[in-house]
Parts: structure tokens; sequence; C-alpha cells
């Protein structure tokens, strides 16, 4: 068993975790000047709760930025580490991969990891659509795929645990899709995912970066955090109720977020990294 899928070792790892945490700290401070130059749009940071006890709740992009640029800047703000639950999948990870994971904070998220971390009131990250939210077909571009996905507002409920939802925009411009999930070959990729044992909203679309190439798109990130959603159930509404109530509230929040910043990111001459538009940068 990894030390991502051991909830008893969540809160004590070994050194060696330590150490390499240490060295991951060490350097993403080291980029974060470097970072700074690519000027990522970010606001709402004063939402985040000072206390560190709250859980993250965001949308996947094609491009991944947010796996890093969420836990990075929470970090940077209130310097506590942010503990991302991670696809089930990582837990069978090879050990120095899974030991990086573990430095970086990530756990598998099985409810038993979840729980423990809110017992030691850890700010969490989750990503309710999981991998099938990162492959987007044509016209799903920061849509959020959470059908069934409702256990994180039910373990949030549980623990009274804050949600901040965090929407990132940029990401699913990197790279752009030929193919519609209806189309000819959406159905043939459905069909592939399905017969390799794989769910079939898993499936791949045909994807351009720059031209006809995989070379990814340059784009700005815009990244912005929501006041928290307060989880605490009221008398008289039952758990099961409650925690749909509070993923509906969640995701309207969330797709709210991404639809304003879309609509900045519209008005950016520098959306697109174009460094003669680098002063013009639109700010929070």
């Amino acid at each position: 068993m990894t030390i991502m899928t051991d909830t008893a070792r969540l809160m004590d790892q070994p050194g060696r975790i330590q150490t390499i945490r240490q060295i991951v700290e060490t350097v993403a401070d080291g980029v974060g000047p470097l970072l700074d130059l690519y000027r990522p749009y970010v606001d709402g940071l004063q939402h985040l709760p000072r206390d560190g006890r709250f859980l993250l709740v965001g949308n996947h992009t094609q491009s991944g930025a947010e796996g890093f640029l969420i836990p990075y800047l929470v970090r940077r703000e209130i310097g506590t580490l942010v503990r991302p639950l991670t696809d089930r999948g990582f837990g069978k990870m090879p050990g120095p991969a899974a030991d990086l994971l573990a430095a970086c904070g990530a756990t598998v998220g099985a409810p038993e990891a979840a729980h423990e971390l809110m017992r030691h009131n850890q700010p969490i990250l989750v990503f309710p659509g999981g991998g099938r939210e990162i492959a987007k077909f044509k016209g799903e571009e920061y849509s959020l795929r959470w059908q069934g996905r409702t256990g994180f507002a039910r373990i949030a409920a549980e623990h009274d645990y804050p949600i901040v939802p965090a929407g990132l925009i940029g990401g699913d411009d990197v790279y752009r899709s030929l193919t519609t999930r209806d189309g000819r070959w959406g159905r043939l990729s459905q069909a592939l995912a399905k017969a390799l044992g794989a769910p079939d909203d898993m499936a791949m679309p045909l994807l351009h970066g720059i031209g006809p190439t995989l070379i990814p798109r340059p784009q700005r990130m815009y990244l912005r955090f929501a006041e928290p959603i307060d989880t605490t159930r009221p008398a008289g509404v039952s758990a099961p109720d409650w925690a749909d109530t509070v993923k509906h509230r969640t995701q309207t929040a969330l797709e709210a977020v991404l639809a304003d910043v879309q609509e900045i990111r519209a008005g950016d001459p520098y959306r697109e990294l174009n460094p003669l538009a680098w002063r013009d940068a639109v700010r929070p």
C-alpha cells in the first residue's frame, strides 16, 4: 500500500517524503518569479479561509494547469500545503512517482482519506469531474461533467467544511478538438473505450494545438476563487437531500465563475501571451 492510500500515515509521513517535500517547495518558490512573468490572472484570494479549513472544488482543463496553479497560489497566500485528491489509479504508481505525488500533498480520492484530512483541518482540492472532464470534444470547453458526483458535497457537509469554488479559464484553449462527441469519431472513440474496459465517457477527441500540430497554443491562465459556501446542514433536511443541494450550489457557483472569467478573457489583449500586449494585460 502506498503512502497515498494509507490514511493512518497521511499526517505523519516518512522522512523521505518530508525531504522530497522540502525540495519541491524550494523549487516552487524559485519558479515563482518565472510564473509571474506570464501574469496569470488571479482573483479572489481574499476568500480563502485563513485557518486552512476548506475544500477547494475546481474544474479540470486539457492543459492540467489547474493541478499546479491552484495549490501553488493557495500555499503562497496562506502558507499551508494543499492536499489534492487524485484518481484511484495513481495509488498503483511505482514508488518514486507515488513518493513525489505524496510530497506534493496528493492522496487517492477515497472517502476515508477525505475524512482523515478533514479531521485534521487540512485544505483539500478536488475535481469532481475527474479524468472524464479533461479530454474535451468540440463544444465542451469549460463545461462541468459532474453527473453522479455528490461524494465531495456529502463529506464536506458531514464535517461542516466550507467549499471554495476555484474556476480556471485558458486551459481548454491550449488544444482544440476537431470532433464532437456525437460525431463519427466521437462514437467510435467511445466504443473503443468501452471495449477496452474504460468508461465510454473517457473517450478521446481528435486534438490539435498550433496549426495541425500538437504543440500547445500559448494561453494566459485566469483563475478565480469564489466566496466560501457554507455546508452546515439545516435542521429537518435529510443528509442525501442536503448533499444534492450543496453539490448544486457549488456547481452553480463554479459555472458562474467560469462564465464571468471567460468574459474577462475575451477582452484581454494578452490572452494568447502576445509579448506586445504584456503591459496591457487585464488585471483583477
